[in-house]
């Protein structure tokens, strides 16, 4: 009956103040289109002028402006770049603009070059419909390319080049390598003008085969993937590099073993040498080697670093010169990332940032080279500032003073650039600086498309945990929430590596699935606990060898402050979380017995012994290595201290966390005379999009209030 209570309360709110009620599936399909605040589309500044480029929202026509100016030139049209050049153009997709009057763009499977001045283009490449992962280099004029695990080249002329002709299924050539850990996202590098190409190459004849059922077809059909589970037999992998002058492949003498990981490829700029980060299967050495671009011989490890716990290089070396091999290499080997400056003997020149906070990444040295620019928390660790370091004082300021998450583009002259940004109280806003900081031009100034809609609100606070680590939480009540009542609770909870979930950014980071589920009567409460991302090598790696421990420790740091709250139900607790989260939730589930009344658990990870190798032995070793590590944050000894409701989701193709995670806890429950609830996704993988994803939130918050 409360459920019913709760949402005629709901309908009736609006009325009385005049404001909309925001649908739930409108909260999950709408986040990101009709709510999301306008933006600026495709700002790019001219090469070597003050001018800049932007798109129209539809990305149909293709604007020009100038700092001085409030007008507007419209460039061309998609219609007029149609006609130029001789096919169908939908729009203007991500532009890299070459000169002042030329620019690149391509749609994936097509790429042209356009002439603004002269009004001309021309089509360069065009590529098979079964071809992927394209990568151009843009002054040779040279496409990678993919095809059936092989790598292929069009020249300049669109001549096909073949790098690698594997005819073994389980040699696959130009794809990211390690299942995409380390910050490895490609499997392609050009060097700087196109006179190699560097391409990962892995050999996976010894990786178990996993099955995954695809039901479409009838009979249905198994459809096998290469997951390489905690301890067992992993790919091989070595780096390729295709000379582009003789057209032959040489392979890299590797000083790593072949259980190891090749991870943040990258030339120099001279294009005479390849650096790769090299880490050993217990990830706790790394060695940055340099390789001869010519023929594939060592010549020098440059950098090692080592720890008891992990190193994890997520970052290729960066050149920020033209002209120099002199690198820039990211680490947290004090602590916390920071940036090292290091000449071509490894020896270091400078110390960039030397923060007690966590260093982003890097955004580039100006154009006359007195400025170096990167990405950074501040001291407050919800936020993405930008920092300008002054190489002739050797001193970093603070370039953008507001708080918030900001992301900028510095204009070739050195005397403007453009910062866009959100935070709590600012949806988004675009702007153009001086580089003294004064604003120059207001592009845009958001509106809250929120605003007509009954929102719930949004508390930011931190807590100290029992080790005396500062924990920031977020906590979205009711907007008609009246202190003198109590309120059930569902703490949404991820709690892994590299993920922050609460943040300073429009709404918080938080989605608008739990504002709506707030104004069903509920308080939605997310804290970071240990572990998550952005606090610095000590915080984050005190789950070594014990995954669900200290993170649980942290959650419940956050129930005993819940419970102190007046306003809160302590009879009435729920939690919910996916994949980390999923993991989580089942944690507090079983390990924390009687402290939520329900959780639902969607692709949790249930023992990490089925979970694959490059990220399960990071922080958990091989489970002959940590035996009793294992054990204790295994979920599948532990299912008699089951109490309340529990809903187990699980993707039937999930190819990140397989579902014999989720079937094996299910055997268990089965086991220890336990009753729970399932629901598959029938062909979804580790999450659930499109429009199906109403329904799994519905599924998901229809429980939480039917049980809770």
């Amino acid at each position: 009956m409360k459920y019913y209570l709760i949402l005629l309360f709901t309908y009736l709110v609006p009325f009385i103040y005049s404001q909309k009620t925001l649908s739930l599936e409108d909260a999950v399909m709408q986040q990101y289109r009709a709510f999301y605040p306008e933006r600026v589309v495709g700002f790019n500044w001219l090469p070597n002028t003050t001018q800049y480029v932007y798109l129209s929202a539809d990305r149909a026509t293709l604007y020009k402006s100038n700092v001085s100016s409030q007008k507007e030139q419209i460039l061309m049209t998609k219609e007029q770049l149609s006609e130029i050049l001789q096919t169908d153009i939908r729009g203007f997709y991500p532009l890299k603009f070459i000169n002042e009057d030329v620019f690149h763009m391509n749609n994936g499977s097509s790429f042209f070059e356009v002439n603004l001045k002269n009004r001309s283009g021309k089509t360069l490449h065009i590529l098979e419909e079964s071809a992927s992962a394209p990568l151009f280099e843009p002054q040779s004029g040279q496409l990678a390319y993919l095809m059936n695990n092989n790598v292929l080249i069009r020249d300049a002329e669109s001549k096909i080049v073949t790098v690698t002709q594997n005819k073994n299924k389980n040699i696959v050539s130009g794809q990211a390598i390690a299942r995409s850990e380390f910050g490895i996202t490609d499997g392609l590098f050009w060097s700087s003008k196109g006179k190699y190409l560097a391409f990962y190459e892995k050999d996976e004849t010894e990786v178990h085969n996993y099955p995954l059922l695809d039901i479409n077809d009838t009979p249905g059909q198994l459809n096998s993937i290469k997951y390489p589970m905690a301890g067992q037999k992993s790919e091989k992998a070595r780096v390729g590099v295709f000379n582009t002058s003789n057209r032959t492949t040489i392979y890299i003498d590797t000083k790593n073993d072949l259980d190891g990981y090749l991870t943040n490829v990258s030339f120099t700029p001279d294009e005479k040498y390849l650096f790769v980060a090299e880490v050993n299967r217990g990830q706790n050495h790394m060695w940055l080697n340099v390789y001869n671009a010519l023929n594939g011989e060592f010549v020098k490890t440059i950098l090692e670093e080592t720890n008891d716990k992990w190193v994890e290089p997520e970052h290729a070396a960066y050149f920020p010169c033209e002209t120099k091999n002199n690198f820039i290499w990211m680490s947290e080997k004090d602590g916390f990332m920071n940036l090292y400056y290091y000449d071509f003997d490894g020896n270091l020149i400078d110390q960039i940032s030397d923060h007690n906070f966590v260093v982003k990444d890097i955004i580039g040295l100006s154009k006359d080279e007195k400025h170096f620019y990167y990405s950074a928390t501040g001291p407050n660790p919800m936020n993405t500032l930008i920092y300008d370091y002054n190489v002739k004082i050797k001193k970093s300021k603070l370039l953008t003073l507001k708080e918030g998450t900001h992301s900028v583009k510095i204009c070739d002259k050195n005397n403007y650039y453009y910062d866009t940004y959100s935070n709590a109280e600012t949806p988004r806003k675009a702007l153009i600086y001086t580089s003294n900081g004064k604003m120059a031009k207001l592009l845009i100034n958001a509106e809250d498309k929120l605003d007509a809609y009954q929102i719930a609100t949004t508390e930011i606070g931190t807590i100290e945990n029992k080790a005396g680590d500062i924990l920031y939480y977020r906590m979205i009540k009711p907007s008609n929430f009246d202190a003198s009542k109590k309120y059930p609770v569902l703490n949404y909870v991820y709690g892994g590596p590299h993920a922050q979930l609460v943040t300073n950014s429009w709404l918080n980071g938080a989605s608008l699935w739990m504002h709506w589920m707030a104004e069903q009567g509920y308080i939605i409460f997310t804290l970071d606990n240990r572990g998550s991302g952005n606090r610095g090598f000590a915080f984050e790696s005190q789950i070594h060898r014990q995954l669900g421990t200290v993170e649980i420790e942290d959650q419940m740091t956050g129930v005993e402050f819940l419970k102190r709250l007046p306003y809160v139900d302590t009879k009435r607790m729920a939690v919910h979380g996916w994949s980390f989260g999923g993991f989580m939730t089942t944690s507090l589930m079983l390990r924390k017995p009687g402290t939520f009344t329900t959780g639902v658990a969607g692709g949790p990870v249930t023992d990490w012994k089925y979970y694959e190798i490059m990220y399960g032995e990071r922080y958990m070793d091989q489970p002959t290595e940590n035996e009793e590590g294992y054990a204790d944050a295994s979920l599948l000894n532990k299912t008699d201290n089951l109490q309340g409701n529990l809903l187990l989701i699980h993707g039937t193709v999930d190819d990140v966390v397989v579902m014999q995670h989720n079937l094996k806890l299910v055997q268990k429950f089965i086991e220890s005379d336990k009753q729970i609830d399932f629901f598959p996704y029938p062909m979804h993988k580790h999450n659930v999009y499109g429009r199906d994803r109403v329904h799994l939130m519905t599924k998901i918050l229809n429980y939480v209030l039917e049980h809770n």
